[in-house]
């Protein structure tokens, strides 16, 4: 098996996750840990969260729908205010950043695929919008901006379009094993990352390299 790009998840891989800014809001508000997250989960495909991140609807159209769904679920959310408290911890991780560029040096084409949402204010015009940091990758696939998102398969066979490569030849990583099963099953090599330093470690050892050196 040759392996010739490496995919990278944003949130929770090169970024924090917004489970933490969740965290954050529910500790903040005083809502019950994990109710955030088991609003969205209840809600799933249909929900205002995966809509945002398909450009289904506006900020605002999202911001009331979420809304919504809380309180049908026993409690309240200021969507506007959690979505800050997520925008505020979306700093990229250095380690992650520092073996980006040691695989980049080592002839890996470098992807991107993540669900997000166009910024509040802005259209779904086609622009990459995944935080400014387009220059880490030479492929990033948006699910604001394709209307898809993980874990569709449509969206991975058409990250590896544009990388220009085979599943097999991908490894990708992800900090949820839903977004990893699709993935694997096209023949993908797949690393869930829970803690970055272990998540590089294995991938260093699937391609050869010290990435906690890098």
């Amino acid at each position: 098996m040759t392996l010739r790009a490496v995919l990278f998840d944003l949130g929770g891989v090169v970024f924090p996750s917004p489970f933490d800014a969740f965290d954050a809001y529910e500790h903040e508000v005083g809502l019950p840990a994990g109710f955030v997250r088991r609003v969205i989960a209840h809600s799933a495909e249909a929900g205002a969260w995966e809509r945002l991140e398909r450009s289904e609807v506006t900020f605002e159209e999202f911001c009331a729908q979420l809304e919504d769904e809380a309180r049908a679920f026993g409690g309240d959310i200021d969507a506007r205010r959690l979505m800050g408290v997520v925008s505020r911890g979306l700093g990229p991780r250095p380690e992650m950043v520092a073996a980006i560029g040691a695989i980049r040096d080592a002839g890996y084409a470098i992807g991107a695929l993540t669900n997000n949402w166009a910024p509040e204010g802005e259209p779904t015009d086609g622009a990459p919008h995944s935080l400014g940091h387009v220059g880490l990758f030479d492929v990033i696939v948006e699910s604001a901006i394709e209307g898809l998102r993980k874990p569709d398969p449509r969206i991975y066979e058409l990250t590896c379009d544009r990388l220009g490569v085979a599943p097999h030849e991908v490894v990708f990583l992800d900090d949820l094993g839903i977004n990893l099963k699709p993935a694997r099953a096209m023949g993908m090599t797949t690393i869930k990352v829970t803690d970055p330093q272990v998540a590089l470690t294995e991938l260093g050892e699937v391609l050869g390299l010290d990435l906690l050196g890098a």
